[in-house]
């Protein structure tokens, strides 16, 4: 009874992670404010909040040579993929752009053989084909004056950059804590994005600034450190799997707090691109 009970703590948790996470989409619409200047000022306060955590836990701040220049570049990448992720937001709605982002595992999987040298599968073409298929659902028409359209293509956008980023920090996630890890890209993202600061009225923050800090320490902070934690009781793979709720999450929020509500047909898009997540999460669990 005692490891049913405990097992069900680490399901509990994982997915009140996920709820955490998919506040992202909710608060990248109701915050006010220029994109550059949520992401910078979401990037200084989880940092300064993970610093202190990490600090309180005795956690090692020390990164190797070799894992510098990776570990740069999958904060840059980061980045890119939040601010690519919140222009999509502003200008769809959460459902488009939690789905358009959740296309990213596929687009891992297919960029891991060119990028890390693994064995192509051929089902992976047909997952590929099963996601454009859901694209298709997911795009009114095909119409660049049309802010979906573009919405659509800037969310596949940020799904390459995270991509990319997971990619590049596949095989360092095992030498360092994952608060810490988390920590360093906050840093670097920080540091890259600060300029803006010199571009915008700061005035603004304080109407927004209890937005900005349930974003910085809810979702980033809390979120993602609640989610690292799980990969000490599932695998990687179950926790894909688990973690393809979020949209679902994500879009229900938005309905409650936005009164946003899918369109049929991007309910239709939105399951086949999550039926080829679960699909492929589902083989590599098999495969292990």
């Amino acid at each position: 009874m005692k490891v049913k009970n405990t097992s069900l703590a680490h399901l509990l948790e994982i997915n009140l992670a996920m709820i955490f996470i998919s506040t992202s989409g909710a608060l990248g619409r109701h915050i006010d404010l220029p994109v550059p200047l949520i992401i910078v000022s979401r990037s200084i306060l989880a940092v300064i909040v993970l610093a202190l955590y990490c600090k309180w836990k005795g956690f090692s701040f020390k990164v190797l040579k070799k894992d510098r220049f990776p570990i740069l570049a999958s904060g840059l990448f980061l980045a890119l993929h939040w601010l690519t992720y919140f222009y999509s937001l502003k200008l769809s709605n959460v459902a488009i752009g939690m789905l358009s982002l959740f296309t990213y595992p596929i687009l891992t999987s297919l960029l891991e053989p060119l990028l890390l040298k693994t064995k192509f599968q051929r089902v992976h073409l047909f997952l590929g084909l099963l996601v454009l298929t859901g694209i298709y659902f997911l795009v009114p028409a095909f119409d660049l004056d049309n802010s979906y359209t573009i919405a659509v293509g800037i969310g596949l956008l940020s799904a390459l950059f995270y991509a990319l980023r997971n990619i590049i920090l596949k095989n360092r996630t095992s030498s360092y804590n994952g608060s810490s890890l988390m920590c360093f890209q906050l840093f670097v993202i920080a540091i890259f994005l600060s300029p803006v600061l010199f571009f915008y009225e700061l005035d603004q923050i304080t109407t927004q600034w209890q937005w900005l800090v349930v974003l910085a320490i809810l979702t980033t902070s809390i979120g993602h450190t609640l989610f690292l934690n799980s990969f000490k009781h599932f695998s990687i793979t179950t926790a894909s799997i688990l973690s393809s709720v979020q949209p679902v999450f994500g879009i229900i929020i938005a309905a409650v707090f936005l009164g946003e509500i899918p369109t049929l047909m991007t309910v239709l898009g939105g399951f086949l691109i999550l039926s080829s997540v679960i699909i492929e999460s589902i083989r590599s669990y098999k495969k292990e």
